[in-house]
């Protein structure tokens, strides 16, 4: 696992072959994320749903931004996201408790 000067985690757990993600490209996944003793709290999975948004951007957590960047199309990657890259002091409703490491494991399908 590697480890970014922002406190960041991250291992590829299989290495795309399609090209890299950059800033500003629309980014578009399957999710699925987790607190640390292994509660799932959301997966885009469930539906079928895949997720996009605008990488660098601030539409999502800043860990996933960072964290995201550099992965190739096909490609699978876990993140660990301290709290101040995640949702901080304040969590995230019911499913979030303050200040909560989250673990997301993230397969980036396309890039526009």
């Amino acid at each position: 696992m590697l480890k970014t000067s922002s406190g960041l985690q991250y291992a590829d757990l299989v290495v795309g072959k399609g090209r890299e993600a950059h800033a500003g490209e629309t980014a578009t996944v399957h999710y699925t994320g987790t607190l640390v003793e292994g509660t799932k709290f959301d997966s885009s999975k469930d539906g079928n749903q895949p997720f996009s948004f605008r990488l660098g951007a601030g539409h999502v957590i800043k860990g996933w931004d960072e964290g995201v960047e550099g992965m190739k199309i096909g490609g699978t990657r876990k993140l660990v996201i301290p709290s101040d890259l995640g949702y901080g002091a304040r969590g995230a409703g019911a499913t979030i408790p303050p200040n909560a490491t989250l673990i997301f494991i993230v397969e980036l399908l396309d890039l526009r």
